[in-house]
């Protein structure tokens, strides 16, 4: 007998000894044998859509919130998310706020008829500072004068969180890194032949904040880090790995 048949013989009788209570036979008749799969199609966050606008003065605010809301109900968007730092539009349409402005009220009453096409839509109003990005799209709207029907570059944006001045690497002319009167001095005491006195000094109030290691060394930051002190070759083949 072969182990898979002893197994077989010891489930057999497994369940012989112990029956099920109430057993019901599978029924093998499916009506809707046709119906291959039945799924609820969930609807998250991904629905959710978000808009941000931005206008030098409360006539071109608006005009740029109504082009904005038109665009979203033509993408067929049915929530919305609207963020602006124009207090006067967002409370008006909040309701909060009336305006008298004859020029304003046909925009509000047109912006009013476009919300009512979401099934979901709520305006935020945000300080300018944290409504940059869409400042910097609006002044680069008004400076391309684009024509009707007119083909158009699209335009990728990359944010960097340092000033571009902080990716200039200066080249190193005698050959030596940036520290290495710096580095010298830490290990000898010497100062570079020919330096004045403010430079010994400043050479001097320099080290105070570097830490050698071998042959690397090491800055001293605020918060006590230690910074890897690297020459223009590395510097320029970090950015390169980096960016």
């Amino acid at each position: 007998m072969t182990q898979k048949a002893v197994k077989g013989s010891v489930i057999a009788d497994l369940l012989a000894e112990n029956p099920i209570q109430d057993y019901e036979a599978l029924g093998f008749e499916f009506p809707d044998e046709h119906v291959n799969e039945v799924d609820s199609e969930e609807k998250g966050p991904a629905d959710v859509w978000e808009m941000y606008f931005d206008g030098a003065v409360n006539l071109s605010e608006y005009e740029a919130c109504v082009l904005g809301l038109q665009a979203a109900i033509e993408m067929k968007v049915r929530k919305l998310e609207v963020y602006g730092d124009s207090a006067l539009i967002i409370y008006q349409v909040k309701g909060e706020w009336q305006t008298k402005d004859l020029k304003l009220i046909p925009y509000q009453k047109y912006l009013l008829e476009l919300i009512k096409k979401f099934e979901e839509i709520s305006f935020t109003h945000l300080s300018r500072d944290k409504n940059q990005f869409a400042d910097a799209l609006a002044t680069m709207a008004v400076m391309a004068q684009i024509e009707e029907g007119q083909t158009t570059q699209e335009s990728h944006i990359k944010t960097r969180n340092e000033p571009a001045y902080c990716f200039m690497i200066e080249e190193e002319k005698d050959g030596k890194p940036w520290y290495h009167n710096i580095q010298v001095y830490i290990k000898t005491r010497e100062f570079p032949p020919g330096a004045s006195r403010n430079e010994r000094r400043m050479i001097r109030r320099l080290a105070l904040g570097y830490f050698p290691s071998g042959q690397i060394l090491y800055k001293r930051s605020s918060n006590g880090e230690l910074l890897r002190c690297v020459d223009a070759k590395e510097a320029k083949k970090i950015l390169f790995e980096t960016h």
